[in-house]
């Protein structure tokens, strides 16, 4: 288990016209404490234990997808057995996998869609899940009036931040409002299970209001900090 989070690959878009890549409907499950994966987002990973880089060879030559899910509180007292995870993850392909000459690799995965978790299976070294995925319908963008909020209360933000350079590609008119929430949800600087709760919110604009109150929460709570030091 391990992360390698990076931002070299936000923001990525995809023709309009490409066809949706298949998702089988059982697949491998990849359950971290720490990473929460949001589809049309891209995360590399660098996979070192036995049991996961199984599961990286297994996928290669089958499906080319694995579920990321959040583990549950309390996994550290069973992380090498079955930990309970949530239900809902997100499913990534393997975009690239770059194999180690230790037989470690470092892999990329590109979010695709979000799943909810029907049934687990334990016939490998890895869990595996039948899934659903579970689609959001066909909005593709947000309400004017929601996206408004979120952009107001981003410069916000960023304005309160050394970093809020790195943050300008986030605001390029040419990424879509669901790559924008979906990016801005990964790279937030939240804690995992707040990163959760945005993934399972029922739709864009539900998850583009959690954004804001999460923000804005972020923002109070970093100026009750000053105010006491």
């Amino acid at each position: 288990m391990q992360t390698d989070h990076g931002r070299e690959h936000q923001g990525r878009d995809q023709p309009d016209n490409v066809r949706p890549f298949p998702i089988p409907t059982r697949i491998p499950v990849f359950p971290l404490p720490n990473i929460v994966l949001f589809p049309k987002t891209y995360l590399p990973l660098h996979i070192f234990e036995p049991r996961y880089r199984t599961m990286i060879s297994d996928a290669a030559m089958s499906g080319q997808c694995i579920g990321m899910a959040l583990l549950k509180d309390g996994w550290e007292t069973d992380y090498y057995g079955h930990p309970p995870v949530f239900s809902m993850g997100c499913v990534g392909r393997l975009a690239s996998v770059q194999p180690l000459a230790d037989g470690r690799s470092n892999i990329l995965l590109q979010g695709l869609e979000r799943f909810e978790i029907e049934r687990e299976w334990y016939d490998n070294a890895y869990r595996e899940a039948t899934i659903s995925v579970a689609v959001r319908g066909t909005e593709a963008s947000l309400d004017l009036s929601v996206r408004q909020r979120l952009f107001t209360i981003l410069e916000s933000y960023l304005r309160s931040r050394d970093d809020a350079p790195t943050w300008q590609e986030f605001f390029r008119k040419e990424v879509s409002d669901e790559i924008f929430v979906n990016t801005l949800s990964t790279y937030l600087e939240c804690t995992p299970l707040e990163k959760q709760f945005l993934l399972e919110a029922d739709s864009l604009h539900q998850q583009a209001r959690r954004l804001s109150d999460l923000i804005e929460f972020m923002m109070h709570d970093r100026s009750d900090a000053k105010g006491w030091g």
